[in-house]
């Protein structure tokens, strides 16, 4: 142990697996990650409510105003894996606070836009800095509590985002024509001040600092994500749960509140009410899997999610009362979002602490690659067929998901980090 790791408290030193305990470190680090995170989710929807704002001030065109949020995604893939490596090899505290300030000052320039050209750059960078915030929150708080409780602190990190959604969902209908889309990209510099203070107040995690030694070059942590068959294996299945659950959150949340105005006739507000009722429904979700994972494992709570999702999409496809679909919304995104809060205890104890930013950044950003084709496919689906054949045909990837867990994913209830 460093010498300046001595001085602190056993409460503060971030042993992650040492004891059942939680000490006020391991608070700390799971608030620090979770406000990181909700400034993700945040964002990205104020930035889908604005737009029309947007575009009728600055004159943009309907591509212009959708490619400030598809350069926002791939910044943020961009980030996520240039930052998970650097996170490996400087540190998790030090490179968090990088993101955060390159994400605050360039979010906070969005609001004095002149045109296209200086807003795209500004969404693009700011977007690179968002994109840090998953993987390296995940690490940290992983690294920070013991392993009996691992599963059930990644599914308090993975709260923040959907946190972060519902805050936007409810706050900007009331702020936005009130202080403008200007106002708003400075209010969403908000939540990343708070995130800054609450890291300034941080340390890195004792299993970091121990693992030092062991970091020999800056491209170590991409290496050890396929070192070997076993771990090549893991990495695969990974990837497959992360694209399944990127291909079916976006493939169904974005195109389900145009299908429910266009086909049921939702107006804005019983859309709104839908998106509210199933966002609340996969906090559950998220909830119950961390719970869940850290008493039966890890396998069989993601095999018992996958089943639900199947069973849930399946059933879904088949209504057509719009009471039913408002709860049944809720219950579908219980099964379809809730493993969301697996994913960061899956990772961090797949891999060596020199690896587990790069993993958690690059294997769940490859997902969200792949998943960003989820409102394509099911446009095209639903073009050529119907809307209820295209979400009845995404329960298939479910099915896929279910194999990769049974054939590549290896328990790891109750592991030390390495």
């Amino acid at each position: 142990m460093s010498a300046n790791m001595k001085n602190l408290p056993a409460s503060a030193t971030g042993m992650a697996g040492s004891s059942d305990a939680v000490g006020s470190y391991g608070w700390k680090a799971l608030l620090g990650s979770a406000v990181g995170y909700a400034m993700d989710g945040f964002d990205l929807l104020i930035l889908g409510f604005m737009l029309t704002a947007i575009s009728a001030d600055l004159h943009l065109t309907p591509g212009q105003a959708g490619s400030l949020v598809t350069w926002t995604l791939i910044g943020a893939v961009a980030g996520g894996i240039i930052f998970g490596a650097l996170s490996d090899r400087y540190g998790r505290i030090r490179v968090l606070t990088w993101t955060i300030v390159l994400f605050a000052v360039f979010t906070g320039m969005c609001a004095f836009a002149q045109g296209y050209w200086d807003l795209l750059i500004y969404r693009t960078i700011a977007g690179i800095g968002l994109g840090g915030e998953f993987g390296i929150g995940m690490a940290l708080a992983a690294e920070a509590w013991p392993a009996k409780h691992r599963a059930r602190v990644s599914s308090y990190v993975a709260l923040g985002w959907q946190v972060g959604v519902l805050g936007a969902a409810l706050l900007t209908p009331l702020l936005l024509p009130v202080i403008g889309w200007r106002g708003m990209f400075l209010v969403g510099v908000i939540p990343a001040l708070v995130a800054w203070v609450i890291r300034a107040k941080l340390h890195e995690p004792e299993v970091f600092v121990r693992s030092a030694a062991k970091r020999t070059s800056r491209m170590e942590g991409f290496r050890l994500l396929v070192k070997d068959k076993a771990t090549a294996k893991i990495s695969a299945g990974i990837v497959v749960l992360c694209s399944v659950q990127n291909f079916g959150y976006y493939g169904i949340m974005i195109w389900m509140p145009s299908f429910l105005s266009k086909q049921l006739g939702f107006n804005l507000t019983k859309s709104a009410l839908w998106t509210s009722v199933t966002i609340l429904g996969m906090m559950l979700g998220i909830w119950v899997f961390g719970q869940l994972a850290d008493r039966i494992g890890r396998k069989p709570s993601f095999l018992l999610f996958q089943l639900g999702a199947v069973v849930m999409v399946l059933s879904y496809s088949q209504l057509s009362d719009p009471n039913t679909m408002l709860w049944a919304g809720a219950l579908m995104g219980m099964f379809v979002n809730g493993m969301l809060g697996g994913y960061g205890a899956l990772m961090s104890e797949a891999y060596p602490t020199e690896a587990r930013a790069t993993a958690q950044n690059v294997l769940f950003n490859i997902g969200r690659g792949v998943g960003g084709f989820g409102p394509v496919v099911v446009g095209a689906l639903a073009a050529s067929y119907s809307f209820q054949i295209a979400i009845a045909l995404l329960a298939a990837i479910y099915v896929i998901d279910m194999l990769a867990t049974a054939f590549l994913i290896p328990e790891l209830k109750g592991a030390e980090l390495k």
